[in-house]
C-alpha cells in the first residue's frame, strides 16, 4: 500500500506542477489560445511517444536482454562440457557398436563451414541406434556420473536454462542414466531385458549429448577460435585424440 500511495502522490505532484507552470505562462503572456494550441499538440504526440517507447525501445531492450541470457547460457553449456559432457560422451561412446563411422562424421576441423555442422547435427539424430549396454564399463560410467551428481543438479536449477529446452532435456536424459544405474545392486550381473532397457536409456542420453556437443562446437568456432582448437584436439568421439599439438 505504501508503494501505491507513493505513486499516487508522485502523480499528483507532477500534475500540480504542470498546472502551475501553465498558470505562470498565462500570467506572463495572457495568451490562453497559445497555451491550448501547445496543449493539444502535446496530447496529439502522446500516441506516437507511446509507440516509440512500447514497441521500438522495449523491443531493443528485450533483444539486448535476450542476447545477455543467451551469452550466460553459452557459459553454462561450456562449463557443462568442460566438467562433465566431454568425458560423459567418451564413456557412452564405448557402448556404441558403430563408433568408427560416427567418428568420421563427428570430427570437426578448424575450417568447417555451417553446412558441415548442419550435416553433423543431423547425423546425431541416429547415433543412439547401435548402443549396447553390454559393451562398455557400466560400473565406471555409474561412478563417474555419481561423482558429478551435484553439478548436474545445480545445472538443472539454473534459471537461464529455461531459454534452452533441448539442453535441459539432455541434462534430464543424462541424470536419468545415473538414476537407473544407481538402482541396480550389481551392475556386473544384469538380466538381458534389463540390459536392453539400459541400452535405450544410454541411446537417449548419447544422442542428446552428441547434438548439444555439435551446437557447442559451432558456437566455439564463431566466438572463441582458441577454445574451438582445443575442443577439436580433444574430440570425445576420437579415441586417438590428444590435446598436445603434434
Amino acid at each position: 500500500m505504501s508503494r501505491k500511495n507513493w505513486k499516487v502522490g508522485f502523480a499528483v505532484v507532477l500534475v500540480a506542477t504542470s498546472a502551475a507552470l501553465y498558470c505562470v505562462h498565462y500570467l506572463l503572456f495572457h495568451n490562453p489560445e497559445h497555451i491550448f494550441v501547445f496543449l493539444v499538440s502535446d496530447i496529439a504526440f502522446v500516441p506516437i511517444e507511446v509507440l516509440l517507447v512500447t514497441l521500438v525501445l522495449d523491443g531493443m531492450l528485450r533483444r539486448h536482454e535476450k542476447l545477455t541470457i543467451v551469452e550466460k547460457l553459452n557459459m553454462v553449456v561450456g562449463a557443462f562440457f568442460t566438467d562433465v559432457g566431454t568425458e560423459a560422451l567418451q564413456r557412452l561412446a564405448a557402448f556404441d557398436t558403430d563408433s568408427r563411422s560416427l567418428r568420421d562424421t563427428l570430427s570437426p576441423t578448424l575450417d568447417w563451414k555451417p553446412s558441415d555442422f548442419a550435416a553433423a547435427r543431423k547425423a546425431t539424430e541416429k547415433v543412439g541406434e547401435k548402443i549396447d549396454a553390454r559393451r562398455g564399463d557400466l560400473p565406471g560410467l555409474y561412478a563417474y556420473l555419481h561423482d558429478q551428481r551435484d553439478f548436474l543438479l545445480r545445472l538443472l536449477e539454473n534459471p537461464n536454462l529455461l531459454e534452452h529446452d533441448r539442453f535441459t532435456d539432455m541434462l534430464w536424459a543424462v541424470t536419468h542414466v545415473l538414476e537407473e544405474l544407481s538402482h541396480r545392486e550389481d551392475l556386473s550381473r544384469l538380466a538381458e531385458k534389463d540390459l536392453d532397457h539400459l541400452s535405450g536409456d544410454f541411446a537417449r542420453a548419447y544422442g542428446a549429448l552428441a547434438g548439444e556437443w555439435v551446437d557447442y562446437m559451432m558456437h566455439l568456432q564463431k566466438q572463441y577460435p582458441y577454445l574451438f582448437s582445443l575442443a577439436v584436439r580433444t574430440n570425445p568421439f576420437d579415441p586417438t585424440a590428444r590435446a598436445e599439438v603434434g
